[in-house]
C-alpha cells in the first residue's frame, strides 16, 4: 500500500537525516491524516490506495500551480523548493495513463454509454474517474473528451 510505502520512506529519511525530504514525506502525511478525518463522517467507502493517490495528485497540481507563480514572480529558491517537494510527491504517484490510452479509455466510455455530444461530457467524465481516477489526469482528459464529444 502507499501508505506503507510513505510511512518507511519517512523513516529512512529520518535516519538519513535528510530534512527537505523528512519534512516533505510528513507533509503528504499530514494531508493524509486529513483526508481520513474528513472521510470519517462519509458514508462511501474508498480504497486506501485511491484516496492516498487523490491526495497526492492534488499536492502534486498545487505544487506545479506554485511553482509557475514562483518563476513569474522572480522567486527562484522558493520554486526550487516546491520542486523538490514535488519530486518526493510523484515518486508515490502511480504511473498515469499516456495520451494514447487516455484516449482510447475516452472512446471506450463513450462507446458504452452511447454519448454523442458534448451535453454528454458530465456523463463521460464520471465513469471515466470511477474507471481510470487514480491513473487518470483529468485535466488532460477533459479536454480530450470535448474534442471526442465535440
Amino acid at each position: 500500500m502507499i501508505r506503507d510505502d510513505i510511512k518507511q520512506a519517512t523513516v529512512q529519511a529520518m535516519k538519513a537525516g535528510d530534512k527537505p525530504r523528512t519534512a516533505a514525506l510528513r507533509l503528504i502525511s499530514a494531508r493524509i491524516k486529513d483526508r481520513d478525518i474528513e472521510m470519517r463522517t462519509s458514508a462511501k467507502a474508498v480504497d486506501d490506495d485511491d484516496l492516498v493517490t487523490e491526495v497526492l495528485q492534488k499536492m502534486a497540481k498545487q505544487r506545479r500551480e506554485s511553482i509557475q507563480m514562483y518563476e513569474e514572480g522572480g522567486r527562484e529558491e522558493l520554486a526550487q523548493q516546491e520542486r523538490e517537494e514535488l519530486a518526493v510527491i510523484e515518486e508515490f504517484l502511480p504511473q498515469m495513463m499516456d495520451e494514447t490510452a487516455t484516449r482510447a479509455a475516452i472512446e471506450a466510455v463513450k462507446s458504452d454509454l452511447g454519448a454523442s455530444s458534448v451535453k454528454d461530457m458530465g456523463r463521460v467524465m464520471a465513469e471515466l474517474k470511477a474507471r481510470h481516477g487514480a491513473v487518470l489526469d483529468m485535466s488532460k482528459a477533459s479536454g480530450w473528451v470535448k474534442e471526442a464529444l465535440g
